[in-house]
């Protein structure tokens, strides 16, 4: 065999469910283990096929010479929204908003598509009415239309298509040159060119595709919605969260009236902020101060019962830790959680009985938090102790008093981040007392008065003493915790 003589390209096979590619044919896909998905793709071609060509636009310029209006974010007209968005919809920006069935998404993506159409903030600076096209393709136009008009969204500028051919998105995307797009969803627009079923990797690719080049060619802000797997991440391939420009995911439990949305991508602002919305049958409105969610203001003075400050991106959220204790039947007590983390639960109880010298072995114990908020971060560690301490005792905490702290295995208190902010909204809500961590080196605000622990038993035993009618004071001046 001669040197010029070159090797047979070899096929390539592809899982058309979520994109995994191999040398050979497997019946398997070694990804996502599904069967019979693996088809050949086509022998890959030797070497580059695309040539240099001239600037067909405009030639590259100077940074400092290109225009940043366009690159503004406009706001929609939806605050919580904005504060996730970095301020709002970038011209020609592709939202994806993922979220599990019947959260919500439908409900506030129309009440967007109102805001925006009735005449949100626009390029301008001053209210002007601009055309929005709704595409759904999971619910006819009437549907859409009774949530519209329960919700107050109908605006004259507000154009609905029930579509689910990509050709024909495109189509009225011509004809209506519409200032906004918003498509309800992406795994049910399918395009005639491509094989596969709507959802599969190849259609939803050519989708995306398709609508992200007419928003950056039109300038035109984009929102597209995405189903989810049952493990909470976004269905499809994943090149779909790499081509858009903000990846958004919608949470909440359906018991609860309580929704968040947060940015886990975004090219035009930060992704640690969090908005809050309270979902019901009138519609979806942002909560500027959702904290009064979470706490039960008809439990004051009640044994099993304490306030924890934590943080959601940036923003301090007050929630109640409630927590029961009860004589146990079984040889096994009992171990219940809604909305706590039942590992972190499991590590508190085994710290309080090493190191904190309150037996809970022979008891059931139920941890709960109000409102359906769920709390798996550290800083809640040292609220929950104080509940369950609490109602074992049968002894209420004082009054006016939020704990937060993480707990570690030896018993010890540790520092937690952002612990001023989270002071702050506590004496913004008007509590009085805060026990925390001993020399955090934080300054308490105005009207909070501290008290430093050490270790979890220096927490326990305040907490007793106080609820006694010792005096809740902070700590004195020789360092020490009143009552050591």
């Amino acid at each position: 065999m001669t040197s010029s003589t070159s090797k047979r390209a070899r096929p390539a096979y592809r899982c058309s469910e979520c994109g995994w590619t191999t040398v050979k044919w497997v019946g398997r896909c070694g990804e996502c283990q599904a069967w019979g998905t693996v088809s050949e793709e086509g022998a890959p071609t030797a070497g580059p096929r695309t040539a240099a060509v001239s600037p067909a636009r405009e030639p590259a310029r100077p940074i400092a010479d290109i225009d940043v209006e366009s690159a503004r974010a406009h706001p929609t007209g939806v605050g919580e929204l904005d504060r996730v968005l970095g301020g709002g919809l970038v011209p020609g920006a592709v939202v994806l908003l993922a979220g599990e069935p019947g959260v919500g998404k439908s409900t506030l993506l129309l009440a967007v598509a109102s805001n925006v159409a009735d005449g949100a903030l626009g390029p301008d600076g001053v209210d002007s009415p601009r055309t929005v096209l709704y595409v759904t393709g999971e619910e006819s136009a009437g549907q859409v239309r009774l949530r519209a008009e329960r919700i107050g969204a109908l605006s004259p500028t507000l154009l609905l298509a029930a579509e689910t051919d990509l050709g024909t998105v495109l189509g009225h995307l011509e004809a209506t040159q519409p200032d906004m797009l918003i498509v309800d969803s992406v795994q049910t627009v399918a395009s005639a060119q491509v094989e596969g079923a709507p959802g599969g990797v190849s259609q939803v690719r050519e989708v995306a595709a398709s609508l992200i080049a007419v928003a950056k060619e039109r300038q035109i802000p984009t929102i597209l919605v995405g189903h989810v797997t049952k493990d909470g991440s976004v269905a499809g391939p994943r090149t779909l969260e790499h081509l858009v420009d903000v990846v958004c995911q919608f949470e909440g439990d359906r018991h609860s009236r309580l929704r968040m949305i947060r940015a886990v991508k975004n090219r035009y602002g930060p992704t640690d902020e969090v908005g809050c919305f309270d979902l019901s049958e009138d519609g979806i409105v942002g909560l500027p101060d959702p904290s009064g969610l979470f706490l039960s203001h008809a439990g004051s003075g009640v044994a099993g019962s304490c306030i924890t400050v934590t943080l959601e991106g940036r923003r301090p959220l007050a929630v109640e830790v409630q927590g029961l204790v009860a004589p146990s039947p079984l040889n096994n007590p009992r171990r219940a959680t809604s909305g706590v983390d039942s590992s972190r639960l499991a590590m508190i109880l085994a710290v309080l009985h090493r190191h904190g010298g309150v037996r809970l072995a022979d008891q059931d114990v139920y941890a709960s938090t109000v409102g359906g908020a769920r709390i798996t971060e550290p800083a809640s560690d040292l609220a929950a102790a104080l509940a369950l301490v609490s109602a074992r005792t049968g002894r209420p905490l004082p009054a006016a008093t939020v704990a937060i702290g993480e707990v570690g295995l030896a018993g010890d208190l540790r520092p937690v981040t952002g612990l001023d902010r989270r002071l702050g909204e506590a004496a913004r809500l008007g509590f009085e007392h805060a026990v925390v961590p001993e020399g955090t080196g934080v300054k308490a605000p105005d009207g909070l008065r501290l008290v430093e622990a050490a270790h979890i038993r220096d927490a326990v035993q305040w907490a007793q003493s106080a609820a006694q009618g010792g005096r809740p004071d902070a700590r004195g001046g020789d360092g020490r915790m009143d009552g050591e």
